[in-house]
């Protein structure tokens, strides 16, 4: 996988979607309104039983002490508290409008906090959000129940304090330890300091530790971030998200204060990703896809090899086909063919809870095409194969007509070696997972009728 030629990396160093879904998010309508939302989780409790796809939570929390000069979240800036009470009043007006939807008692198998800084509410405001998410779903004994970290907000009293209210998995935002990038993107967090709470995270017993980082950054070089590697190693977290940074500076304002002559190349990032997956896999992480790795008895590697393994709108996920419903402002859920997102200001996400309404303002329904690619970019995303044959029983379509155009495209991926083809399907090969994103891009049929693709990150 070292040996990526330079006319690869001009190829297909190009703009493309993470795939964290499929339609992706940017093409989500104001004709999808909250009224077809409510209709979507109706559908949900009434429809059979036994048909029924598990539940998710997300909850997103978009307070932030400080800025984050790579951010490219929905956060806001703040060092008053006392705006997390008001938050927590809405998000239990929200709470509530769902249940009244959905009734209440809907068992959750999976929940996540993210944000933002989660941990910028109170030990005690943590707990009232829990209470409220136990009033009024079931969540199951054994779930997953993770909250994101900023390691400059908690000590071993809040992690103890965290598990007591029911988390047991943790992701610590770390990006780099080199403390000339952490200058650079204005997020001051030594290496020590991160130790000493992976440490005591262990003492307290979490199921999966998870370390965030990010390739790519201002002032990152391969022997920079091959330090930072070795440190990471010696962690030894259960799972590990390595990202690329994305730069948009014309969407995301705070990027504007990253100068752009400090940003490494594309030759130089390819080095970082190329030395992060032998450093990993070299210390006994399994390669989950794209960018994330997982320690063989961690339960996304274990969905991996059981071929369970699924992207949703955090990243790979151990839950095949699950609902999801997205609780806060900017938040993004899936409850069965459809796609929904809150409102992305808190302004309006608050007014429409005024009046009484769910806070969703666009959204997709997906027709019977976009489920069919979505099944096979999703494939791709996280098998790195596509059997034809399993795609045609479940969609009642022939692959090679349906796909003609693209099966034609992907031949020359196949010359440029990225993926195998052959009369039972579409393998990725070893060098085509440095770029799966664009072997997907093939299927996405929005993306092939628009080429303004500059809103997306570049894929390396």
């Amino acid at each position: 996988m070292t040996n990526v030629s330079p006319d690869l990396l001009q190829r297909f160093d190009v703009p493309g979607p993470r795939y964290t879904s499929y339609p992706t998010a940017d093409r989500f309508v104001e004709a999808f309104t909250a009224a077809d939302y409510g209709q979507a989780l109706v559908q949900r409790r009434t429809g059979p039983a036994g048909l029924t796809m598990p539940l998710s939570l997300y909850v997103h929390i978009p307070f932030c002490e400080s800025l984050c000069y790579y951010c490219a979240c929905n956060k806001i800036i703040t060092k008053h508290h006392n705006r997390a009470v008001s938050y927590l009043r809405y998000l239990s007006r929200e709470i509530d409008l769902h249940t009244a939807q959905l009734g209440e008692g809907q068992t959750v198998t999976q929940l996540h906090l993210g944000g933002g800084s989660p941990t910028f509410l109170s030990d005690d405001e943590l707990r009232e959000l829990m209470a409220m998410l136990r009033r009024s779903f079931t969540m199951v004994p054994g779930g997953e129940y993770s909250i994101e970290i900023d390691p400059r907000t908690v000590d071993g009293t809040r992690l103890r304090a965290l598990a007591d209210m029911g988390f047991n998995r943790l992701s610590f935002g770390v990006q780099d330890f080199d403390p000339d990038v952490q200058k650079a993107v204005h997020r001051i967090q030594p290496f020590e300091q991160v130790s000493e709470l992976m440490a005591q995270a262990r003492e307290v017993g979490f199921d999966s530790i998870n370390v965030d980082l990010i390739y790519g950054l201002p002032r990152q070089t391969p022997e920079s971030f091959a330090r930072t590697l070795a440190q990471v190693a010696q962690l030894r977290p259960d799972r590990i998200a390595l990202y690329a940074y994305a730069h948009l500076p014309e969407r995301f304002k705070p990027q504007r204060r990253i100068t752009t002559a400090d940003l490494p190349g594309a030759a130089a990032k390819v080095a970082m990703l190329t030395q992060s997956l032998a450093a990993f896999m070299g210390a006994g992480y399994v390669y989950i896809g794209m960018d994330h790795f997982a320690l063989p008895n961690d339960a996304l590697a274990v969905a991996k090899r059981q071929g369970r393994l699924h992207r949703n709108f955090q990243g790979y996920s151990t839950q095949p086909d699950c609902d999801l419903i997205g609780l806060g402002v900017s938040a993004i859920g899936r409850i069965g063919a459809t796609y929904s997102q809150n409102a992305k200001t808190m302004e309006e996400y608050c007014d429409h809870l005024d009046q009484g309404r769910l806070p969703v303002v666009r959204g997709l329904a997906l027709s019977r095409d976009d489920l069919a690619r979505r099944a096979v970019i999703m494939a791709l995303m996280c098998q790195g194969q596509v059997l034809f044959e399993s795609i045609e029983l479940a969609w009642l379509l022939d692959f090679r007509s349906y796909f003609a155009a693209e099966l034609e495209q992907l031949r020359s991926l196949a010359d440029a070696g990225l993926v195998l083809l052959d009369e039972s399907g579409i393998q990725v090969t070893a060098q085509g997972w440095f770029f799966v994103r664009a072997v997907a891009m093939v299927f996405d049929r929005y993306l092939q009728a628009d080429r303004n693709r500059a809103r997306f990150s570049r894929i390396i």
